[in-house]
């Protein structure tokens, strides 16, 4: 078997099997096209006896070409996966990652807005009453109110909007309902009327002016010019709102677990990063309302 017959093999695994989306199985792939072009290989013979004095020296090349330490992280994640599933599967014996040790990689907290800097009458005086003023700030109120994910808002059907909630499809097509309020679903029948005079049939709730499908980088833009507008965060894109819609949630007494489960998250851990911007929230309010707080 060829060594790249194998690449495209693992992906149909991973998309049968785990259901990965789209752009996972892209990312996956690319990772392994690009260490078995390190590699050289041209046998399978020669995959199959792969060191892991190997991997570390793909990890020291990568360093090199000052790619950042949570990218060379994720493509050896994707080598794990690929490694684990070749030992499954009987090409190996041994996984040469089971004593790699990734670079250490720095925390970052999450980027959010203030709540002042999203109030509802700010955001109506900067869109337009036409087909594309309220859409975006549709886009804008969906982002904030439900914290989904730019691929979840671009595939959301009409089928999935109800005078309470939204239905979202997540990652490996896990489900989950988010709760709307009366005021989002107004904005949202208000765009609905106009919506239909541009294509009435299509299924897709969010449509270009000439009624073809979204894409991310027409939905990124106008995040970008919208929050570059009124907050002074040095990233304005869609998934810092979602990160601004989790960071209130707790400042305002949301718990994890439902946190969790409003956001599609498949663990806590991934959750609790949020806690420590909530955590600095509390600690701003006990400096300053604290006679010793300083």
């Amino acid at each position: 078997m060829a060594p790249f017959l194998l690449i495209q093999d693992f992906v149909g695994y991973l998309k049968v099997e785990k259901r990965f989306s789209v752009h996972t199985l892209s990312a996956y792939e690319k990772d392994l096209i690009q260490f078995f072009d390190f590699a050289s290989f041209s046998t399978f013979e020669e995959l199959k006896s792969v060191r892991s004095s190997l991997i570390r020296s793909w990890i020291v090349e990568l360093i090199d070409q000052k790619i950042n330490t949570r990218s060379v992280n994720r493509k050896l994640s994707t080598l794990r996966s690929f490694f684990k599933w070749m030992k499954k599967n009987g090409f190996i014996t041994d996984n040469p990652l089971a004593k790699i040790n990734g670079p250490k990689t720095a925390k970052k907290l999450p980027q959010f807005a203030k709540e002042s800097e999203l109030s509802s009458s700010t955001a109506e005086s900067y869109f337009s009453d036409d087909f594309d003023g309220v859409r975006d700030h549709l886009m804008i109120e969906f982002f904030y109110q439900t914290g989904m994910r730019l691929s979840e808002l671009i595939n959301l059907k009409w089928t999935d909007v109800s005078g309470q909630s939204i239905r979202v499809l997540g990652k490996r097509n896990k489900e989950r309902l988010i709760p709307i309020s009366k005021s989002l679903y107004s904005l949202y029948c208000s765009y609905l009327s106009l919506r239909h005079e541009i294509r009435p049939c299509d299924e897709n709730v969010f449509v270009l002016n000439n009624g073809n499908k979204l894409y991310p980088k027409f939905v990124y833009r106008k995040i970008n010019n919208y929050l570059s507008s009124v907050t002074s965060l040095d990233k304005c894109s869609p998934h810092v709102l979602r990160h601004t819609f989790a960071t209130h949630m707790l400042n305002n007494g949301a718990g994890l677990e439902t946190l969790k489960d409003l956001l599609g998250h498949a663990n806590l851990s991934a959750t609790q990063v949020y806690t420590h911007n909530s955590f600095a929230q509390l600690n701003a309010i006990y400096s300053q309302a604290h006679p010793r707080g300083h």
